[in-house]
Protein backbone atom coordinates (compact mmCIF):
# COMPACT_ATOMS: atom_id res chain seq x y z
CA UNK A 1 0.00 0.00 0.00
CA UNK A 2 1.15 3.67 -0.73
CA UNK A 3 0.32 4.69 2.72
CA UNK A 4 2.42 1.91 4.15
CA UNK A 5 5.15 2.71 2.05
CA UNK A 6 5.51 6.39 2.55
CA UNK A 7 5.00 6.23 6.01
CA UNK A 8 7.98 3.87 6.84
CA UNK A 9 10.06 4.45 4.05
CA UNK A 10 9.75 8.13 3.39
CA UNK A 11 11.47 9.71 6.11
CA UNK A 12 14.58 7.93 5.41
CA UNK A 13 14.63 8.48 1.87
CA UNK A 14 13.69 12.63 2.61
CA UNK A 15 17.24 12.58 5.50
CA UNK A 16 14.96 13.12 8.65
CA UNK A 17 16.03 10.85 11.77
CA UNK A 18 13.50 8.03 12.73
CA UNK A 19 12.58 7.98 16.13
CA UNK A 20 15.12 6.41 18.61
CA UNK A 21 17.96 6.69 15.75
CA UNK A 22 20.84 9.11 16.94
CA UNK A 23 21.16 12.44 15.39
CA UNK A 24 23.99 13.49 13.87
CA UNK A 25 25.30 17.11 14.50
CA UNK A 26 25.19 20.20 11.83
CA UNK A 27 23.62 18.80 8.94
CA UNK A 28 26.01 19.45 6.07
CA UNK A 29 24.61 22.29 3.48
CA UNK A 30 24.15 19.50 -0.04
CA UNK A 31 22.10 17.60 2.59
CA UNK A 32 20.01 20.74 3.38
CA UNK A 33 19.22 21.23 -0.02
CA UNK A 34 18.30 17.50 -1.10
CA UNK A 35 15.59 17.51 1.77
CA UNK A 36 14.23 20.64 -0.13
CA UNK A 37 13.82 18.92 -3.15
CA UNK A 38 13.23 15.89 -1.64
CA UNK A 39 10.00 17.39 -0.10
CA UNK A 40 9.08 19.02 -2.66
CA UNK A 41 9.28 15.89 -5.36
CA UNK A 42 6.96 14.15 -2.66
CA UNK A 43 4.34 16.77 -2.59
CA UNK A 44 4.32 18.58 -6.23
CA UNK A 45 6.02 15.14 -8.20
CA UNK A 46 5.08 11.30 -6.39
CA UNK A 47 3.06 9.18 -7.06
CA UNK A 48 1.19 9.89 -3.24
CA UNK A 49 0.44 13.45 -5.02
CA UNK A 50 -1.11 11.94 -8.08
CA UNK A 51 -3.42 9.77 -5.76
CA UNK A 52 -4.53 12.85 -3.72
CA UNK A 53 -5.23 14.96 -7.17
CA UNK A 54 -7.15 11.75 -8.90
CA UNK A 55 -9.35 11.21 -5.17
CA UNK A 56 -11.48 13.80 -5.56
CA UNK A 57 -11.58 13.98 -1.84
CA UNK A 58 -11.81 17.57 -0.84
CA UNK A 59 -9.89 16.95 2.48
CA UNK A 60 -7.42 15.14 0.81
CA UNK A 61 -6.49 18.34 -1.46
CA UNK A 62 -7.18 20.75 1.03
CA UNK A 63 -4.07 18.48 3.78
CA UNK A 64 -1.82 18.75 0.21
CA UNK A 65 -2.45 22.37 -0.09
CA UNK A 66 -1.73 23.11 4.16
CA UNK A 67 1.93 20.51 2.97
CA UNK A 68 2.36 23.18 -0.23
CA UNK A 69 1.99 25.84 2.57
CA UNK A 70 4.35 24.30 5.47
CA UNK A 71 6.57 23.74 2.40
CA UNK A 72 7.15 27.08 1.09
CA UNK A 73 7.69 28.53 5.19
CA UNK A 74 10.57 26.07 5.03
CA UNK A 75 12.30 27.51 1.76
CA UNK A 76 11.97 30.97 3.19
CA UNK A 77 13.37 29.54 6.77
CA UNK A 78 16.43 28.26 4.77
CA UNK A 79 16.64 31.24 2.98
CA UNK A 80 16.92 33.35 5.91
CA UNK A 81 19.12 31.10 7.15
CA UNK A 82 17.75 29.58 10.03
CA UNK A 83 18.13 25.68 8.91
CA UNK A 84 17.00 24.60 12.28
CA UNK A 85 13.82 25.95 11.56
CA UNK A 86 14.21 24.84 8.04
CA UNK A 87 14.35 21.31 9.23
CA UNK A 88 11.11 21.03 11.56
CA UNK A 89 9.19 22.98 8.71
CA UNK A 90 9.80 20.27 6.02
CA UNK A 91 9.35 17.63 8.76
CA UNK A 92 5.64 19.08 9.38
CA UNK A 93 5.25 19.19 5.40
CA UNK A 94 6.03 15.82 4.61
CA UNK A 95 3.87 14.79 8.29
CA UNK A 96 0.97 16.99 6.55
CA UNK A 97 1.38 15.37 2.74
CA UNK A 98 1.41 11.78 4.64
CA UNK A 99 -2.24 12.95 6.13
CA UNK A 100 -3.26 13.89 3.02
CA UNK A 101 -2.35 10.65 1.39
CA UNK A 102 -3.91 8.65 4.40
CA UNK A 103 -7.60 10.81 3.82
CA UNK A 104 -7.37 9.91 -0.12
CA UNK A 105 -6.99 6.45 0.36
CA UNK A 106 -9.39 6.06 2.68
CA UNK A 107 -11.71 7.47 0.20
CA UNK A 108 -10.82 5.46 -2.59
CA UNK A 109 -11.27 2.03 -0.24
CA UNK A 110 -14.72 3.68 0.46
CA UNK A 111 -15.30 4.21 -3.14
CA UNK A 112 -14.30 0.97 -4.31
CA UNK A 113 -16.93 -0.92 -1.82
CA UNK A 114 -19.92 1.80 -3.50
CA UNK A 115 -19.27 1.05 -6.72
CA UNK A 116 -19.08 -2.68 -5.81
CA UNK A 117 -22.28 -2.58 -3.53
CA UNK A 118 -23.79 -1.05 -6.87
CA UNK A 119 -22.87 -3.97 -9.09
CA UNK A 120 -24.02 -6.64 -6.29
CA UNK A 121 -27.06 -4.49 -5.99
CA UNK A 122 -27.72 -4.12 -9.91
CA UNK A 123 -26.68 -8.19 -10.08
CA UNK A 124 -29.52 -8.86 -7.31
CA UNK A 125 -32.11 -6.69 -9.63
CA UNK A 126 -31.67 -8.30 -13.00
CA UNK A 127 -31.86 -11.75 -11.49
CA UNK A 128 -35.29 -11.27 -9.79
CA UNK A 129 -36.68 -9.51 -13.71
CA UNK A 130 -35.66 -12.73 -15.04
CA UNK A 131 -37.24 -14.94 -12.07
CA UNK A 132 -40.30 -12.22 -12.53
CA UNK A 133 -40.15 -12.87 -15.79
CA UNK A 134 -40.73 -17.02 -15.43
CA UNK A 135 -43.00 -16.37 -13.32
CA UNK A 136 -45.73 -13.98 -15.08
CA UNK A 137 -45.32 -16.77 -18.03
CA UNK A 138 -46.23 -19.70 -15.86
CA UNK A 139 -49.26 -17.24 -14.29
CA UNK A 140 -50.52 -16.17 -17.89
CA UNK A 141 -49.44 -12.56 -16.08
CA UNK A 142 -47.16 -10.66 -18.83
CA UNK A 143 -48.89 -7.38 -18.92
CA UNK A 144 -47.75 -6.84 -15.31
CA UNK A 145 -44.55 -8.14 -15.98
CA UNK A 146 -43.87 -5.42 -18.99
CA UNK A 147 -45.53 -2.68 -16.09
CA UNK A 148 -42.64 -3.52 -14.14
CA UNK A 149 -40.29 -4.15 -16.70
CA UNK A 150 -40.81 -0.58 -17.46
CA UNK A 151 -40.15 0.58 -14.05
CA UNK A 152 -37.46 -1.13 -13.42
CA UNK A 153 -35.96 0.32 -16.77
CA UNK A 154 -36.40 3.70 -15.53
CA UNK A 155 -34.92 2.85 -12.26
CA UNK A 156 -31.85 1.60 -13.53
CA UNK A 157 -31.28 4.24 -16.63
CA UNK A 158 -31.55 7.08 -13.79
CA UNK A 159 -29.06 5.14 -11.38
CA UNK A 160 -26.70 4.41 -13.66
CA UNK A 161 -26.66 8.56 -15.00
CA UNK A 162 -26.36 9.30 -10.90
CA UNK A 163 -23.41 7.06 -10.86
CA UNK A 164 -21.95 8.47 -14.20
CA UNK A 165 -22.14 12.01 -12.52
CA UNK A 166 -20.21 10.39 -9.49
CA UNK A 167 -23.43 10.15 -7.14
CA UNK A 168 -23.02 6.26 -6.18
CA UNK A 169 -24.78 6.72 -3.04
CA UNK A 170 -27.67 7.88 -4.53
CA UNK A 171 -27.52 6.17 -7.59
CA UNK A 172 -27.48 2.89 -4.94
CA UNK A 173 -31.23 4.30 -3.11
CA UNK A 174 -32.80 4.20 -6.73
CA UNK A 175 -31.71 0.82 -7.61
CA UNK A 176 -32.92 -0.20 -4.23
CA UNK A 177 -36.24 0.74 -5.14
CA UNK A 178 -35.98 -1.23 -8.01
CA UNK A 179 -35.08 -4.04 -6.12
CA UNK A 180 -38.01 -3.84 -3.46
CA UNK A 181 -40.47 -3.02 -6.43
CA UNK A 182 -39.42 -6.17 -8.26
CA UNK A 183 -39.27 -8.71 -5.09
CA UNK A 184 -43.19 -7.39 -3.85
CA UNK A 185 -43.87 -8.26 -7.51
CA UNK A 186 -42.65 -11.65 -7.43
CA UNK A 187 -43.90 -12.29 -3.71
CA UNK A 188 -47.38 -11.00 -5.04
CA UNK A 189 -47.50 -13.09 -8.19
CA UNK A 190 -46.64 -16.37 -6.21
CA UNK A 191 -49.25 -15.57 -2.95
CA UNK A 192 -51.79 -15.00 -5.36
CA UNK A 193 -51.09 -18.25 -7.09
CA UNK A 194 -50.91 -19.98 -3.29
CA UNK A 195 -54.40 -18.50 -2.58
CA UNK A 196 -56.11 -19.50 -5.78
CA UNK A 197 -55.01 -22.95 -5.42
CA UNK A 198 -55.24 -23.31 -1.84
CA UNK A 199 -57.49 -21.22 -0.18
CA UNK A 200 -57.48 -23.89 2.87
CA UNK A 201 -56.25 -21.70 5.78
CA UNK A 202 -57.48 -23.66 8.77
CA UNK A 203 -59.55 -21.36 9.66
CA UNK A 204 -60.74 -17.32 9.38
CA UNK A 205 -58.40 -16.55 12.02
CA UNK A 206 -55.40 -17.80 10.34
CA UNK A 207 -56.22 -15.99 7.35
CA UNK A 208 -56.84 -13.11 9.02
CA UNK A 209 -53.36 -13.18 10.94
CA UNK A 210 -51.96 -13.85 6.57
CA UNK A 211 -53.86 -10.35 5.58
CA UNK A 212 -52.30 -8.74 8.84
CA UNK A 213 -49.31 -9.89 7.93
CA UNK A 214 -49.21 -8.40 4.57
CA UNK A 215 -50.65 -5.21 5.65
CA UNK A 216 -47.40 -4.60 8.01
CA UNK A 217 -45.07 -5.90 4.92
CA UNK A 218 -47.30 -3.37 2.96
CA UNK A 219 -46.86 -0.08 5.41
CA UNK A 220 -42.78 -1.57 5.56
CA UNK A 221 -42.77 -0.65 1.91
CA UNK A 222 -43.58 2.82 2.21
CA UNK A 223 -41.10 3.20 4.58
CA UNK A 224 -38.29 1.54 2.49
CA UNK A 225 -39.74 2.87 -0.88
CA UNK A 226 -41.25 6.87 -0.30
CA UNK A 227 -39.37 8.12 2.88
CA UNK A 228 -36.78 10.10 0.57
CA UNK A 229 -39.90 11.29 -1.82
CA UNK A 230 -42.19 12.57 0.63
CA UNK A 231 -38.93 14.21 2.35
CA UNK A 232 -38.43 15.94 -0.64
CA UNK A 233 -41.95 16.89 -1.59
CA UNK A 234 -44.39 18.28 0.45
CA UNK A 235 -46.86 17.58 -2.37
CA UNK A 236 -46.16 13.57 -2.55
CA UNK A 237 -46.41 13.47 1.64
CA UNK A 238 -49.85 15.05 1.34
CA UNK A 239 -51.05 12.52 -1.16
CA UNK A 240 -49.67 9.28 0.56
CA UNK A 241 -50.40 10.96 3.94
CA UNK A 242 -54.00 10.91 2.78
CA UNK A 243 -54.08 7.09 1.40
CA UNK A 244 -52.23 6.01 4.60
CA UNK A 245 -54.90 7.50 6.95
CA UNK A 246 -57.46 5.62 4.98
CA UNK A 247 -55.61 2.49 5.23
CA UNK A 248 -55.07 3.06 9.01
CA UNK A 249 -58.62 3.91 9.42
CA UNK A 250 -60.00 0.34 7.63
CA UNK A 251 -57.22 -1.31 9.70
CA UNK A 252 -58.91 -0.22 12.64
CA UNK A 253 -62.35 -1.39 11.27
CA UNK A 254 -60.85 -4.82 10.84
CA UNK A 255 -59.27 -5.14 14.43
CA UNK A 256 -62.65 -4.32 15.71
CA UNK A 257 -64.23 -6.95 13.59
CA UNK A 258 -61.71 -9.42 14.64
CA UNK A 259 -62.10 -8.61 17.94
CA UNK A 260 -65.78 -9.60 17.88
CA UNK A 261 -64.90 -12.72 15.80
CA UNK A 262 -66.00 -11.54 12.88
CA UNK A 263 -62.77 -12.77 11.01
CA UNK A 264 -64.37 -13.74 7.50
CA UNK A 265 -65.70 -9.58 7.61
CA UNK A 266 -62.11 -8.42 8.72
CA UNK A 267 -60.03 -9.88 6.34
CA UNK A 268 -62.13 -8.25 3.81
CA UNK A 269 -62.02 -5.07 5.14
CA UNK A 270 -57.98 -5.97 5.63
CA UNK A 271 -57.55 -6.50 2.41
CA UNK A 272 -59.17 -2.85 1.14
CA UNK A 273 -57.08 -1.37 3.88
CA UNK A 274 -53.82 -2.74 2.03
CA UNK A 275 -55.31 -1.69 -1.33
CA UNK A 276 -54.73 1.66 0.13
CA UNK A 277 -51.08 1.47 1.00
CA UNK A 278 -50.60 0.14 -2.36
CA UNK A 279 -52.34 3.13 -3.70
CA UNK A 280 -50.38 5.07 -2.04
CA UNK A 281 -46.88 3.72 -3.23
CA UNK A 282 -48.76 4.27 -6.75
CA UNK A 283 -49.50 7.67 -6.25
CA UNK A 284 -45.64 8.44 -5.31
CA UNK A 285 -44.80 6.80 -8.99
CA UNK A 286 -43.79 3.98 -7.69
CA UNK A 287 -45.81 0.88 -9.05
CA UNK A 288 -46.42 -2.65 -7.45
CA UNK A 289 -48.74 -4.82 -8.17
CA UNK A 290 -51.62 -5.58 -5.92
Amino acid sequence: MIRTILVLVVPILLGFPVEGSPQQGGTPPDQRNGRLKSVNTLIEKSSAAGQIRASGNEQAKAGHEQAREIYRKAVAAHDAGDHAAADELLKQAATAMFGAVRMAEQKSVVGAKQEQDFQNRLDSVNALMEAHARVSTEKGASAAHEKLRTLVDDRITAARKLRSAGDVVKARGILDEAYVAAKTAIEELRGGDTLVRSLDFASAQEEYEYEIDRNDTHKMLVEVLLKEKMEASAGVKKMVTQYMDKAAQTRGEAEKQAVQGDFESAVRTLEQSTKEIVRAIRSAGIYIPG
